[in-house]
């Protein structure tokens, strides 16, 4: 019997087990900075498939530990969710773990509970079949993603002092091979002005009105900023809008847009940030332009603040981690894969893009479900990437 059919034989076995497990996840509450009961869980299935090592560090993450051999990979799934938004959209309990034709609904399912299951189990069969005799694999559940993509992998990194030599982002991929993504940086630009009574405006200086012409300006750098062939278009959009006033029938003194600029290749935040400073140059107004802060506490109560810049990271496609996991995707499944890229962000933009790791991207559901009322997992997705992540280290 060779590895792959050792390794399906070994999966197979826990097939009800994954599904009951994924349906666990799903039916606990865990949005970022709220992931406790989550964590709780996965600790306890970590060590009921027998990993030698489990703990959960001063942030929150957890970290299971299998083989002790001085080559290190790690495999990566944050376990924070978002909200469910308006619960009479879902057509079902988005907390129940609906299972329907073999494929299991609520939120969490796609983005990215379904991959800490799939993870787990590789580690029990890597465990139980030897195959880790040259590798110390870290499984990681990691915490407030949705909120700051990357702060996690920081902590790991900088405070844990755990470096792998590469990292296998289990984000989804619909089961493909991905090697990269587009980064971001989140700024706010803040217009002041002075106060008064809204039945004389002259009196004062409307913030608003001082921003409107910048808004316009920010929107004409779209068809400016760069194309990149393989990871498409950089952009740049407001997303919020906040005016400080002492009332509504004030002038407001202070107004705040919020800007989402996603960076191509060759963009970076100094990049990003001088387009937006000349376009409230053109705009013919001032404006304070800064990089957005996250120093929210996790469940934990620790705060490890970030600057909320994301840098956009790829590994080249004749990298020895993309060639190796083309490989035993052409094995474990006997067909070519599709190498692409993610349209959203993910905890590569630490891992790869601050700290130069190299990262392949391989999940099971598919990316147009997150976030979404209609998130969902085919059960058999969970089984393939389980045998995928349990193989992959053989052929590195």
């Amino acid at each position: 019997m060779d590895l792959l059919d050792k390794v399906n034989d070994e999966v197979e076995l826990n097939r009800e087990d994954m599904v009951a497990f994924m349906r666990d996840l799903i039916r606990i509450p865990g949005e970022s900075c709220q992931e406790k009961e989550v964590i709780k869980r996965i600790e306890e299935e970590m060590k009921k498939v027998g990993f030698n090592d489990v703990f959960i560090d001063p942030l929150g993450n957890i970290l299971g530990k299998v083989g002790s051999g001085k080559r290190i990979i790690g495999y990566d799934a944050h376990v924070d969710t978002v909200g469910v938004g308006d619960p009479e959209e879902w057509k079902w309990d988005p907390y129940e773990g609906k299972i329907e034709n073999d494929v299991i609904y609520g939120r969490g399912a796609t983005d990215q509970l379904g991959a800490m299951v799939s993870m787990v189990y590789a580690g029990q069969a890597i465990s139980r079949l030897g195959l880790h005799e040259e590798f110390t694999l870290y499984f990681v559940g990691s915490v407030q993603e949705e909120d700051c993509d990357g702060l996690c992998w920081n902590y790991i990194i900088n405070e844990n002092k755990i470096i792998p030599e590469l990292v296998v982002i289990t984000e989804p991929t619909n089961l493909n091979i991905y090697r990269g993504h587009r980064g971001r940086i989140e700024m706010k630009v803040t217009t002041s002005g002075v106060s008064c009574h809204a039945s004389a405006p002259e009196r004062g200086e409307n913030s608003v009105y001082r921003m409107a012409p910048i808004i316009e300006k920010v929107e004409e750098l779209n068809p400016r900023i760069k194309d990149d062939k393989f990871l498409g278009k950089g952009t740049i959009a407001v997303t919020h809008i906040t005016n400080e006033t002492p009332s509504l029938n004030a002038v407001p003194n202070k107004t705040t847009i919020y800007l989402d600029r996603r960076l191509t290749a060759g963009e970076d935040r100094e990049l990003a940030l001088g387009q937006v400073r000349d376009a409230v140059k053109e705009a013919g107004q001032e404006a304070e332009v800064e990089i957005l802060q996250y120093e929210k506490p996790s469940y934990t109560g620790l705060v490890y603040p970030m600057e909320k810049y994301y840098p956009t990271w790829v590994v080249e496609e004749d990298h020895h981690v993309i060639k190796s996991a083309v490989k035993a995707y052409r094995h474990i499944f006997n067909e070519d894969p599709y190498v692409d890229k993610w349209t959203f962000s993910t905890n590569g933009i630490a891992i790869m893009g601050l700290h130069g790791i190299p990262c392949i991207g391989f999940g099971p559901g598919n990316e147009v479900y997150a976030h979404s009322v209609n998130e969902q997992v085919p059960v058999g997705h969970l089984v393939k990437a389980c045998i995928f992540y349990s193989i992959y280290p053989h052929y590195l």
